[in-house]
Protein backbone atom coordinates (compact mmCIF):
# COMPACT_ATOMS: atom_id res chain seq x y z
CA UNK A 1 0.00 0.00 0.00
CA UNK A 2 1.28 3.03 -0.88
CA UNK A 3 1.77 5.74 1.67
CA UNK A 4 -0.22 9.16 1.35
CA UNK A 5 1.29 12.01 1.19
CA UNK A 6 0.54 15.16 3.56
CA UNK A 7 -0.43 18.59 1.77
CA UNK A 8 2.22 21.02 2.10
CA UNK A 9 0.50 24.26 4.32
CA UNK A 10 0.34 26.60 1.16
CA UNK A 11 -1.81 23.64 -0.81
CA UNK A 12 -4.15 23.66 2.76
CA UNK A 13 -4.27 26.92 2.29
CA UNK A 14 -5.35 26.64 -1.30
CA UNK A 15 -8.20 24.04 -0.65
CA UNK A 16 -9.73 25.27 2.46
CA UNK A 17 -10.29 28.59 -0.16
CA UNK A 18 -12.17 26.54 -2.29
CA UNK A 19 -13.79 24.50 0.31
CA UNK A 20 -17.04 27.18 2.02
CA UNK A 21 -17.22 26.74 5.74
CA UNK A 22 -14.11 24.51 6.01
CA UNK A 23 -11.17 26.06 8.37
CA UNK A 24 -8.20 24.38 9.68
CA UNK A 25 -8.59 23.80 13.28
CA UNK A 26 -5.71 22.14 15.22
CA UNK A 27 -4.29 21.06 12.55
CA UNK A 28 -7.25 19.30 10.92
CA UNK A 29 -9.62 20.37 8.56
CA UNK A 30 -12.81 21.49 10.55
CA UNK A 31 -16.69 22.41 9.47
CA UNK A 32 -19.70 22.82 11.60
CA UNK A 33 -22.77 22.47 10.06
CA UNK A 34 -26.16 23.71 11.81
CA UNK A 35 -29.72 22.35 10.47
CA UNK A 36 -33.42 22.52 11.38
CA UNK A 37 -33.41 19.72 13.94
CA UNK A 38 -32.03 16.28 15.31
CA UNK A 39 -33.32 14.47 12.50
CA UNK A 40 -32.50 16.47 9.36
CA UNK A 41 -28.90 16.23 11.31
CA UNK A 42 -28.75 12.81 11.52
CA UNK A 43 -29.78 12.19 7.72
CA UNK A 44 -26.84 14.49 6.97
CA UNK A 45 -24.61 12.26 8.89
CA UNK A 46 -25.98 9.19 7.41
CA UNK A 47 -25.38 10.46 3.73
CA UNK A 48 -22.12 11.22 4.98
CA UNK A 49 -21.36 7.85 6.54
CA UNK A 50 -22.14 6.04 3.57
CA UNK A 51 -19.75 8.37 1.28
CA UNK A 52 -16.99 7.99 3.52
CA UNK A 53 -17.23 4.40 3.49
CA UNK A 54 -17.36 4.50 -0.47
CA UNK A 55 -13.84 7.34 -0.16
CA UNK A 56 -12.18 4.52 2.56
CA UNK A 57 -11.96 7.71 4.52
CA UNK A 58 -14.05 8.74 7.62
CA UNK A 59 -14.59 11.53 9.62
CA UNK A 60 -14.26 12.70 13.46
CA UNK A 61 -17.26 14.15 14.38
CA UNK A 62 -19.69 15.09 16.41
CA UNK A 63 -23.22 15.73 17.01
CA UNK A 64 -25.31 17.88 19.41
CA UNK A 65 -29.38 18.12 18.66
CA UNK A 66 -29.02 20.09 14.92
CA UNK A 67 -25.35 20.45 15.06
CA UNK A 68 -22.65 18.23 13.55
CA UNK A 69 -19.24 19.23 13.42
CA UNK A 70 -16.70 17.60 11.16
CA UNK A 71 -12.56 17.39 11.41
CA UNK A 72 -11.15 15.49 8.98
CA UNK A 73 -7.02 14.25 9.11
CA UNK A 74 -5.30 11.70 7.28
CA UNK A 75 -3.70 9.51 9.99
CA UNK A 76 -1.60 7.20 7.23
CA UNK A 77 -0.38 10.62 6.60
CA UNK A 78 1.24 11.15 9.69
CA UNK A 79 -2.04 12.59 11.14
CA UNK A 80 -1.73 15.78 8.71
CA UNK A 81 -3.77 17.08 6.02
CA UNK A 82 -3.87 14.87 2.50
CA UNK A 83 -5.86 15.04 -0.80
CA UNK A 84 -8.35 12.40 0.83
CA UNK A 85 -9.22 15.22 3.31
CA UNK A 86 -10.14 17.39 0.73
CA UNK A 87 -11.95 15.51 -1.36
CA UNK A 88 -14.49 14.32 1.16
CA UNK A 89 -14.63 18.05 2.52
CA UNK A 90 -16.09 19.12 -0.97
CA UNK A 91 -18.29 15.76 -0.94
CA UNK A 92 -19.34 16.82 2.21
CA UNK A 93 -20.32 20.00 0.93
CA UNK A 94 -22.01 18.46 -2.15
CA UNK A 95 -24.06 16.60 0.24
CA UNK A 96 -24.91 19.87 2.83
CA UNK A 97 -25.62 21.47 0.02
CA UNK A 98 -28.54 18.98 -2.04
CA UNK A 99 -29.62 18.41 1.98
Amino acid sequence: MAKIEALSEAEVTRAVEKLAGWSVREGKLHAEFKFDDFVAAFAFMTKVALTAQCEGHHPEWSNVYNQVRIDLVTHDAGDAISAKDVTLAGKINELRSAA
